[in-house]
């Protein structure tokens, strides 16, 4: 079919003119005003990589670095963390304003400044997060025969590359940080296979085997020493609606999950459930009620091919 370019350029006319009217754009566009920055995936790619080398200094970043050069080197690295994290943190409180106003220089200067704030509040809490981070290493190399040493669960492990991530925007959405969190664990998402909600609330000594597929819903509360393996869902089992029949946001409707609790492949926890001390959940296993500390719940096949569930134990 020939076109001519009258009707090639009236047909991109009103294609433009239909994408650009306010009702097509309704809920899907945002405002930009001058002046202000824009959250960047760029920088928040920066923001991890120069964390990870910080964290664990020698297996990122630079690996020339020696125990007589190891202040020098972090210190530059926080120094340049501070800076893109301020103005990170600066754009997702700006962005999630009212698009319709524009600020003032005064009132840019005072969310730079909490920025600012928040983002050091952030940075001197990476002592613990490197302690944390430490006891999962710890976790996912004495949980796995196949790993030779720390260093390579360090580098290689998608479960320690993924915790980082959240970790640091964990405590980012502690301090009321709007979508700068979510948007580091998305990029460890992306990378990884494993969606931990920033919201999350999870133990030390935490690791997830193989990792991909694993879902770790917002109101998740998972306790110490857990051990997760590929495809776990720890979701909601359904959402209270309001009068317009809208879910209703902000309560729990996760899983808790005690210390020493064991969740194998593909298995699906849903709802605001409790998982007892010392379980173990086997692979493929439903479970939408509370398992007592000390159960075992898994699935197993009988001759006529039906799938039989059995829950063992069941201390108080």
């Amino acid at each position: 079919m020939n076109m001519s370019s009258t009707d090639i350029t009236e047909q991109l006319t009103n294609t433009i003119e239909e994408l650009s009217t306010e009702q097509s754009m309704k809920g899907i566009f945002h405002e930009h005003r001058d002046g202000d920055p824009l959250p960047s995936g760029r920088d928040l790619e920066e923001i991890i990589e120069l964390s990870r080398s910080v964290i664990f200094p020698g297996y990122y970043g630079n690996s020339n670095v020696k125990q007589s050069t190891v202040r020098y080197h972090i210190g530059v690295n926080m120094e340049r963390l501070h800076k893109l994290l301020t103005r990170q943190i600066m754009a997702g409180l700006l962005f999630n304003q009212d698009c319709h106003c524009s600020h003032s220089f005064e009132e840019q200067e005072l969310c730079r400044k909490n920025a600012e704030i928040i983002a050091l509040t952030v940075l001197n809490r990476y002592p613990n997060i490197r302690r944390m981070l430490s006891s999962d290493v710890e976790a996912a190399f004495e949980g796995d025969p196949a790993a030779i040493n720390e260093g390579e669960v360090i580098c290689c492990y998608p479960v320690i590359k993924a915790l980082t991530n959240y970790r640091i925007a964990h405590e980012l959405y502690r301090e009321e940080v709007p979508l700068i969190p979510r948007m580091m664990t998305e990029l460890a998402h992306s990378e990884t296979g494993i969606d931990i909600h920033p919201a999350a609330t999870i133990g030390k000594h935490f690791t997830i085997d193989h990792g991909t597929g694993v879902v770790i819903g917002a109101t998740c509360i998972i306790g110490d020493n857990v051990k997760l393996y590929q495809g776990v869902t720890l979701g909601a089992k359904s959402f209270p609606l309001d009068e317009n029949g809208k879910p209703i946001k902000g309560i729990p409707r996760h899983p808790i999950i005690g210390n020493n609790v064991i969740i194998y492949a593909n298995s699906t926890i849903l709802g605001r459930i409790h998982i007892g001390d010392n379980c173990i959940v086997g692979a493929n296993v439903w479970v939408t009620r509370d398992m007592k500390s000390g159960t075992k719940k898994y699935r197993t096949a009988k001759p006529d091919k039906l799938d039989i569930f059995f829950e063992q134990g069941g201390g108080i």
